[in-house]
């Protein structure tokens, strides 16, 4: 059993990572792209409001994603199966992660690590294992990133712009505002991305440790997540971000659609407001989809013929792919997983 629980927590610190390369950039991606900080700048901004946001916006979320699935806890059998099932998970989000990232595709971690879930817990009991009411609510969250982050881009955009026109601002004043402006919105951005992803995988960290035994079983009440634990997975995420993040930054913030300042500026107002009120209601939110989106909507509203739509549509199957591959990797690595153990 101490074995499986350190393999697990293990695994979870390398999808915590993962994420920090791969999905993190977003979060940082437009205030790169705008060029209002530097690449490092911006990951030393994005790695401490990912921090707070996983210590101030509470553990709705993280006890959505550690809900998915039911586990059995009634015996060291039990238990020692459900290790495995997180196993799994993990397998399934680093493998399609990396893969993504050799080709400079932003894929959601969030989707992923869900998506492996549910697959390692068909291993056990098909969809029986699944619990519907947090699975919808991660159904919800695809409507909203996928739907709110354009329309909130857009209109954000459009209104700055009408606003902009009726002040007549001198450009030079207003690129000085709306550099600060993403300043403050950048920071806003990671906050989300930290009470979002940060606290999913938070989630899965505290429930490999629920079912290793090394922590209490909250049951129906509050999950009161260490300090240690949020510190920790803020950390792991940071160090992912500086080793692999330019990659994905390159592909989302410069290929897919090039956004002036103000646009960046509307373009983190809307992602970043979507994820933090469906963070307050318990809805896991992909990062990269919201952010992406928004993007999308930003760069639209000075016409659609500003969006690289060839480099949209190879996200956009990337994202439509995730749920599926991802639910047979989780589902055949948990297989693969329990033979072996069943051999030693």
């Amino acid at each position: 059993m101490t074995v499986g629980i350190v393999l697990v927590v293990l695994l979870v610190c390398a999808s915590i990572f993962v994420n920090g390369w791969t999905d993190c950039p977003n979060a940082i991606a437009t205030v790169v792209s705008t060029r209002v900080l530097p690449p490092r700048v911006a990951i030393v901004v994005g790695a401490f409001f990912n921090f707070l946001g996983v210590l101030v916006m509470g553990t709705a979320v993280a006890r959505t994603t550690g809900g998915l699935i039911t586990l059995d806890l009634s015996s060291d059998a039990a238990r020692t199966d459900a290790l495995i099932t997180l196993a799994a998970a993990q397998v399934a989000i680093v493998v399609w992660a990396v893969g993504a990232w050799m080709f400079g595709i932003p894929t959601s971690e969030s989707h992923a690590l869900i998506a492996g879930i549910m697959g390692a817990g068909m291993s056990l009991n098909g969809v029986s294992s699944f619990n519907w009411d947090n699975i919808l609510k991660v159904v919800y969250g695809l409507a909203i990133s996928t739907f709110a982050g354009f329309i909130g881009g857009f209109l954000f955009t459009f209104l700055i712009r009408l606003a902009s026109v009726a002040a007549r601002p001198k450009k030079r004043n207003a690129n000085t505002f709306f550099s600060f402006g993403q300043m403050g919105s950048a920071a806003l951005m990671a906050l989300a991305h930290g009470a979002q992803d940060g606290q999913k995988f938070m989630g899965i960290l505290f429930l490999a440790l629920i079912v290793g035994g090394v922590v209490a079983d909250p049951g129906t009440g509050a999950w009161n997540v260490p300090v240690w634990i949020m510190a920790l997975c803020s950390a792991i995420m940071a160090i992912g971000t500086s080793i692999g993040g330019l990659r994905i930054i390159k592909t989302i913030g410069i290929e897919m659609v090039r956004l002036e300042k103000y646009q960046g500026f509307g373009a983190e107002l809307a992602a970043s407001g979507s994820m933090i009120v469906a963070t307050v209601f318990g809805i896991p939110l992909s990062t990269t989809n919201t952010k992406a989106t928004a993007m999308m909507g930003a760069g639209a509203a000075r016409g659609i013929n500003k969006v690289n739509w060839g480099v949209a549509r190879e996200m956009i199957v990337a994202w439509i792919l995730t749920f599926p591959a991802c639910m047979v990797l989780g589902y055949l690595s948990a297989l693969l997983f329990r033979t072996v153990a069943r051999l030693l």
